[in-house]
């Protein structure tokens, strides 16, 4: 895959607001020493906090909005293939017609390729989600975040997939993340609106969180893995039945994430041929 070169794109929000940090402080010192730490400590303070705000694209381009203009949505859902989840998701969008992105792990996808498969056969698309979901990836050298990435490519390609969106686990970033996706030719997606279900943990009241908050064009984050209590499965089906039934009586809209945001998510093979999706 061809690299793209870090030195072709602008300055990360990051770099430009280091370089304001240090010139404040190369002022302030001429006046008192003391007063150069206020500048340097707030760009720490901001480093530190970037990378929990998934939309603050800090570190690198984030996409966590669409740009379509229209009263609509894009479905996204983490962490999956399931085998006890995926094929009722599956079901409910089919009946439904719409089309979602599944931001799949490489280490489910490999357990689970039919799975994969078959969420690409009904028309969604795929996106990467990091191979094994670990949080602390995105804090470790370039060349390990490229590993993971690369590893989950590799299983999805063996699907016939070819994902161009990448979601961090959580949607955490870090300095590191923009040279890995930079090397992998990926490009960051994240979302606008969740309901903080801790990855299906938190199943209550799924519906209302999401419809309160929603607005056109923007990204919604479910999860596509069981609960912690297996029973509470059809629990959840039906808030994402009922969610989806409320986005439709706020009159929005379901897009395909592409649409929403203008650009391909995913490549697959059909016939030999590659298409975007």
């Amino acid at each position: 895959m061809k690299e793209i070169k870090s030195d072709r794109l602008p300055f990360s929000a990051a770099a430009k607001t280091g370089l304001v940090a240090l010139l404040l402080a190369t002022l302030l010192i001429v006046v008192d020493g003391w007063l150069a730490v206020i500048p340097l400590a707030g760009f720490l303070l901001l480093c530190l906090a970037a990378p929990f705000f998934p939309g603050f694209g800090f570190y690198l381009p984030v996409i966590c909005k669409g740009a379509s203009g229209k009263k609509a949505v894009a479905i996204t859902f983490d962490d999956g293939p399931d085998p006890l989840t995926t094929p009722l998701l599956l079901e409910l969008l089919l009946k439904r017609q719409i089309k979602a992105t599944f931001f799949v792990t490489g280490q489910k996808a490999a357990a689970h390729p039919q799975l994969v498969k078959d969420i690409v056969r009904q028309g969604h698309s795929v996106g990467n989600h990091s191979n094994k979901h670990s949080y602390r990836m995105l804090f470790r050298t370039c060349q390990s975040i490229v590993a993971d990435i690369e590893a989950a490519q590799k299983v999805l390609n063996d699907c016939g997939i070819r994902p161009l969106a990448f979601r961090p686990p959580a949607g955490i970033t870090s300095p590191r993340l923009r040279s890995a996706l930079l090397k992998t030719g990926l490009y960051l997606v994240n979302f606008s609106c969740r309901p903080l279900d801790g990855g299906n943990r938190r199943i209550n009241n799924i519906t209302q969180k999401i419809l309160k908050r929603i607005r056109p064009d923007d990204i919604v984050l479910l999860h596509d893995n069981r609960p912690p209590d297996e029973g509470l499965i059809p629990a959840w089906l039906n808030e994402i039945e009922n969610l989806l039934a409320g986005i439709e009586t706020k009159d929005l809209m379901v897009l395909p994430l592409s649409e929403l945001i203008g650009k391909p998510v995913m490549m697959s093979k059909v016939g030999g041929v590659e298409e975007a999706r």
